[in-house]
């Protein structure tokens, strides 16, 4: 009876060896693609390559010089209407990242940042001192919004699959409405299961 409880027990650790599981860290910047689907990687090209085109199409230079300053854009909603879940905000933050860092154009607080600014400044207006206290209606207006979209078609036959995303964005004047640039990046990955 102990030779078998002791067996039972050295087979048991055995197999729970066996089964560790295993963590080790990577560089940020390396491309992992374990599934197919949207990842990190995907979301930071696409948002690199697409700002940086961005930057470099004539609404910037003919904003600057009708206004003699730099534009000030907000990053607007961006709809994953792929057939996964993709969350949207990564990729947002990746984009307001490549804006603010190309030191070309100003960036505002999308909606739901500026409500919890706003709620502070009306916190501050009824705790802080009147030398610190931010002010009211100093808030810089944007004059361009980023909005887009997110899409995916999935092809597969048996164990090969064929996952295309396509990301479309718009940069839209807030006076005028009008459509200053046009964006659009593809990614085509395969999969054999």
């Amino acid at each position: 009876m102990k030779k078998t409880l002791l067996f039972v027990f050295a087979a048991a650790l055995l197999l729970s060896a066996g089964c560790q599981r295993r963590v080790t860290r990577v560089d940020t910047d390396r491309a992992i693609d374990l599934s197919g689907r949207w990842n990190d990687t995907d979301s930071r090209l696409v948002a690199e390559e697409m700002i940086n085109d961005a930057l470099t199409r004539p609404w910037l230079d003919r904003f600057e010089q009708a206004n003699g300053r730099a534009p000030v854009i907000i990053v607007g909603i961006v709809r994953n209407r792929s057939h996964e879940h993709i969350d949207a905000e990564t990729f947002i933050r990746n984009m307001e990242r490549e804006f603010v860092n190309s030191g070309m154009v100003r960036l505002v607080q999308g909606a739901e940042f500026r409500e919890q600014i706003r709620e502070e400044r009306a916190d501050q207006h009824a705790f802080a001192s009147s030398e610190t206290i931010a002010q009211w209606y100093q808030e810089t207006g944007a004059d361009f919004i980023l909005t887009g979209t997110m899409n995916s078609i999935v092809d597969q036959y048996r164990r090969d699959k064929v996952i295309f995303y396509q990301v479309n964005l718009d940069l839209s004047h807030m006076t005028t409405n009008e459509k200053v640039w046009i964006g659009e990046k593809q990614i085509r990955k395969t999969v054999r299961n």
